[in-house]
């Protein structure tokens, strides 16, 4: 492993995942404290494009995340059931076609961005998180396309993750291809490290909060 890849994909995973708890913790401490001094309002009104694709990117990510935990190891039952060929035959298609989906809705939130007549008032931040999420997928897709490493190339490199001795398994270190699946950890690491400084924490707070309190009785929320 070289030093820029020990350093990017292994030092800077920890640092990232550290960052990204502890950072969470805190904003949302930070959240309960204050939030009944913030006058909250309703949602802007959105076209219903913009909600699905918005739901839709959410919904598509939690699903390609779960398909990484694949890494860690199938889950027995699943193996039994359909066998490992098939597990990897869907998992490709699956992963493949959310993968496409999700550049076709990162790519209407940026236009969607530029085009907007209140574009002056977004902030940078804001197309960092989507050329960093751009960025991801672009670089998860062609290793997923190409396959330049097997799924037990992957696990070994998670396995010594976990193990607190982060390298390459020698397939990986000795292919050129190193360098997209770094790039690929370095843009995840970004937004890992990036996520609790972002508007997301209080957005999510602040959802899950009215819900718990609409099933409150009015007594209750006085």
């Amino acid at each position: 492993m070289d030093w820029f890849s020990f350093l990017v994909a292994g030092i800077m995973v920890y640092l990232s995942i550290a960052i990204f708890l502890g950072g969470t913790i805190c904003r949302i401490i930070k959240w309960q404290r204050h939030h009944r001094n913030v006058i909250t309002q309703g949602l802007p009104n959105t076209k219903r494009l913009m909600q699905f694709f918005v739901i839709a990117l959410h919904a598509i990510g939690l699903g390609l995340f779960l398909g990484h935990t694949r890494i860690f190891g199938d889950v027995s039952f699943a193996l039994s059931m359909f066998g490992e060929d098939t597990l990897n035959l869907v998992g490709n298609i699956l992963g493949t076609g959310l993968g496409l989906f999700l550049i076709i809705i990162i790519g209407y939130l940026l236009i969607r961005r530029l085009r907007s007549p209140r574009k002056e008032f977004a902030k940078y931040t804001d197309y960092f998180v989507l050329l960093l999420i751009l960025l991801i997928i672009l670089l998860g897709n062609y290793l997923r396309l190409t396959k330049p490493f097997g799924l037990e190339d992957y696990r070994d490199y998670m396995a010594s993750l976990v193990a607190l001795n982060p390298a390459f398994p020698v397939t990986i270190a000795a292919s050129p291809a190193r360098w997209i699946l770094t790039g690929h950890v370095l843009a995840a690491n970004l937004l890992l490290a990036y996520f609790p400084f972002s508007n997301l924490i209080p957005t999510i707070c602040s959802f899950v909060n009215k819900h718990l309190r609409c099933g409150k009785p009015d007594a209750d929320i006085l």
